[in-house]
């Protein structure tokens, strides 16, 4: 089949986060979706209600200023109104995709999510998730039999880490799969800033470290605020920037912070006109989890050439390669979190470590994610909308 016949023969739908939605969620399906559209005809729902109030604890859901897609979106779905998802099931039927593709990472969205897509999967469309967290960090009474219902409701699985993957055959042994990596997120890589320039601009000097990203108990910055204070022992001119909105109370964290010394918080939601700057000013970006399964922050940071200090948990531990392109240390132990950041400015490990990112750099890239979704879905054999 011809390159140009085959958008026409191949119809795909995305359904999830979109711009105006804020966040890494819709920059991936974003992303996903243009990358995908060499290969298929796309076109998106998205949501007219991510979250309702209670669940969101941030003061805005949204960032208008960010690039609008390139293919058609409709903004359709209600998180938690039926009807909308009805209405979203329709106007996708009308089109009759051979595939559907979500991203999934929390519970809450089974009921719209399924009651979207199971009406089409019943006529032959395959419906595929892009899963961030099958088992979330913070679990709620609902989680188990509502992941069960999206499962009942999909076909295909991309997993972008080993804890997934084995979450994936708990909850549904066997099921067609791709492993993929986790592409970086080049859009905020766009030549702006030098590390001279940004951090004169963000009045930074000496070694400094950045911890970015919303802020959450699972997350850890407790721990690292508590070893700050014995990094500055031993690096008096260091700082630590945390930037991104609290979802918690802040008031514990910013004690720690004025005890440790040498802590500028920006608690607020960050544009991506301010990325850029925040990563090349930063030495090096520090992820102190207790949990996870991944983070977008290592593909941001790598993206701009930040090396990266992590806990050993989760999928984590499997974008950073120890000694190469980062450092590795035990989770909730605030000790030894300081002796890793000492040890990376004191032996001056981020020029070491500029090569092997540029490497890791080339290897993540959106078109290899778009073929492996591609295979997947010929795998799944699509009974129209696919050819």
């Amino acid at each position: 089949m011809s390159e140009a016949a085959t958008p026409r023969a191949r119809r795909l739908g995305l359904v999830g986060p979109l711009h105006p939605w804020r966040g890494g969620l819709a920059q991936y399906l974003q992303l996903l979706g243009e990358a995908l559209e060499r290969h298929a005809e796309v076109r998106a729902v998205t949501f007219t209600r991510q979250y309702p109030g209670f669940l969101f604890p941030g003061t805005s859901q949204f960032d208008p200023d960010t690039p609008r897609p390139r293919f058609p979106t409709a903004a359709l779905l209600d998180s938690i109104g039926p009807l909308s998802w009805r209405r979203s099931a329709a106007h996708l039927e009308r089109w009759a995709p051979g595939a559907v593709v979500l991203k999934w990472w929390m519970p809450f969205f089974a009921p719209s999510f399924a009651s979207t897509v199971g009406p089409l999967r019943r006529r032959g469309t395959r419906v595929v998730l892009v899963c961030d967290n099958l088992l979330p960090h913070e679990p709620r009474f609902y989680d188990r039999a509502f992941s069960d219902w999206m499962m009942r409701n999909s076909d295909g699985y991309l997993v972008m880490s080993d804890s997934v993957e084995r979450d994936l055959e708990t909850l549904k042994p066997g099921a067609p799969r791709r492993r993929v990596p986790h592409p970086f997120y080049a859009q905020f890589d766009r030549g702006r800033w030098t590390r001279e320039t940004a951090r004169q601009s963000l009045n930074l000097s000496g070694d400094v470290a950045l911890f970015f990203g919303y802020v959450r108990h699972y997350k850890g910055l407790d721990t690292l605020l508590t070893a700050w204070k014995q990094v500055r022992a031993e690096r008096p001119a260091a700082t630590l920037v945390v930037a991104g909105e609290f979802y918690e109370k802040p008031e514990p964290y910013e004690a720690l912070a004025q005890a440790a010394g040498g802590v500028r918080i920006l608690n607020r939601y960050i544009a991506d006109v301010e990325v850029e700057a925040l990563f090349r000013a930063a030495d090096v970006t520090v992820l102190p989890y207790r949990s996870a399964t991944q983070s977008g922050v290592t593909h941001v940071a790598y993206a701009l050439g930040s090396p990266v200090i992590a806990t050993r948990t989760g999928g984590i531990t499997e974008t950073v390669r120890d000694g190469e392109t980062g450092l590795i240390c035990p989770p909730e132990d605030p000790e030894a979190l300081a002796a890793t950041v000492v040890r990376f400015f004191a032996e001056g490990l981020g020029e070491h470590m500029a090569a092997p990112i540029a490497a890791l750099r080339r290897e993540h890239s959106w078109e290899a994610l778009a073929r492996s979704t591609i295979s997947l879905v010929d795998e799944l054999a699509p009974t129209r909308g696919w050819a």
